[in-house]
């Protein structure tokens, strides 16, 4: 059929490519990356079927499925069997990030989460007492974290503080969480191979799975933890590998996923021999520890204890649990990534965590983030904000005429940092209308007061 006959059907996109540019499938997908960019294209938009394009293109379907998969391997694109394929809510989740806001010299930091800094001192003195010993050289050298048997005893025994039971002999050294994440991910999934998620996800995951070509699946929740049911359809048809999850302080949402979630998602792991990589980065701010999915299944879950968030963010440190079929390539990808682990960090780490040094730690955060979150209460006590009082970070439903995005530019302009949902949504879900407000972020306690009352002001304009 001629282009011309085309003019007036109701197609949602109608790109104009020059067919001169080889191979076309690329010129294709160069296009409908800049209809994104700019706008042509908005998040959630549903793209005409393949055959249709190809017909109105007068090109091969197979020309049109080349230029899909591109899009859809870069996050631009969500396809669901049945429904179609949509342009990704979050295809533009860090695009509007690097707006030129006009924003004041100062902000008050709400949107990272940063641990307040009650840490620093032991860990200085811990440090000072290392450098004191004769052959204080070695921690400047060239060294393995973890040869030393006694290093990995620390990792197993944070690890059971946080809930999960294991041995030395599955332990690996990480240089951060993130770093042990793009580790697992090189090391157990291929190009275009596709991982199941929920609708709102920690950012550094997306980053490295688009590093890595690799499609995060959103799959449904209730009440804010992965649906059971929803993860087995997953498994059924979705074509996925494996899930990943924060089941305590959810990043972003701030929730905790019950015990029995914990278990019958674990079950169907097995069921379905699907890998689980457990982010427990927030386990310890729990006063007593939850099980983790990984006790429920430790042959199925990748476990990964990192220390940013519980005891100091410079300890670039995160100890993994990796099941033994994994762990040898695991390993080997830490490898070649070729980011070293630091002797001295690990060293010191380790001896805090064996010396019980830790436990004070983490107890001064933990009432710090008491504190601060009594006093968010009170000045949002008129809102939906989800999150436990250990927690660091709250999730703030906003009221229904604004989006996070907007909220998070005009919080910016009034000198508040917060966090928008759009950072953190995957593929083609939705949004939520809300804000992460990291409560542990503001220097001080009056800081975070001015911070709040600037949020709550802003919501009041809003009701």
């Amino acid at each position: 059929m001629p282009i011309n006959s085309f003019e007036n059907y109701p197609m949602s996109w109608k790109p104009s490519v020059d067919k001169t540019r080889k191979p076309i499938y690329q010129a294709i997908a160069g296009q409908l990356e800049q209809d994104i960019i700019k706008g042509v294209l908005l998040p959630g938009t549903k793209l005409p079927p393949q055959r249709e394009l190809a017909d109105y293109l007068d090109l091969n379907l197979s020309t049109i499925s080349k230029a899909f998969k591109v899009c859809e391997l870069k996050g631009l694109l969500s396809a669901t069997v049945g429904s179609g394929t949509f342009v990704s809510y979050d295809a533009l989740s860090n695009a509007y990030l690097l707006e030129d806001i006009k924003k004041p010299s100062h902000l008050i930091e709400m949107g990272a989460t940063l641990p307040d800094n009650d840490s620093y001192e032991p860990l200085l003195l811990q440090l000072k007492d290392m450098l004191q010993e004769t052959d204080y050289e070695k921690w400047f050298s060239y060294g393995r974290p973890g040869e030393s048997l006694w290093q990995k005893d620390a990792a197993v025994k944070l690890m059971r503080r946080g809930g999960f039971k294991t041995t030395v002999d599955h332990i690996l050294f990480a240089n951060g969480g993130q770093n042990a994440i793009a580790a697992i991910l090189a090391s157990l999934c291929q190009p275009g191979d596709r991982i199941g998620v929920d609708h709102h996800t920690y950012p550094g995951l997306k980053t490295v799975a688009a590093m890595l070509s690799v499609q995060l699946v959103p799959i449904k929740s209730k009440n804010y933890e992965m649906s059971p049911t929803a993860f087995e359809y997953a498994c059924k048809n979705d074509n996925i590998k494996g899930i990943y999850l924060i089941p305590d302080y959810h990043n972003p949402t701030a929730c905790c996923m019950s015990v029995k979630n914990r278990e019958r998602l674990a079950v169907i792991a097995k069921k379905y021999n699907q890998f689980i990589i457990e982010d427990a980065t927030y386990h310890l701010h729990h006063e007593r520890p939850m099980p983790a999915v990984a006790s429920y299944a430790p042959e199925q879950v990748i476990y990964i204890a990192s220390l940013s968030k519980s005891i100091a963010p410079g300890l670039r440190l995160a100890y993994v649990a990796a099941p033994s079929r994994f762990k040898e390539s695991i390993s080997k990808a830490l490898y070649n990534l070729n980011i070293s682990v630091s002797p001295l960090l690990a060293e010191l780490t380790a001896r805090i965590i064996v010396s019980n040094q830790f436990e004070p730690l983490v107890e001064n955060h933990r009432e710090q983030a008491i504190l601060r979150n009594r006093i968010a209460n009170q000045y949002l006590e008129n809102y939906t904000c989800l999150g436990m009082e250990t927690g660091i970070f709250r999730w703030l439903l906003l009221p229904e005429k604004i989006t996070g995005a907007e909220f998070e530019t005009l919080a910016a302009q009034q000198g508040v940092q917060v966090y928008a949902a759009e950072r953190f949504v995957v593929g083609n879900s939705c949004p939520d209308g809300a804000v992460r407000i990291a409560i542990c972020a503001p220097k001080t306690i009056g800081e975070l007061e001015q911070g709040l009352i600037i949020l709550k002001r802003l919501l009041n304009d809003y009701l």
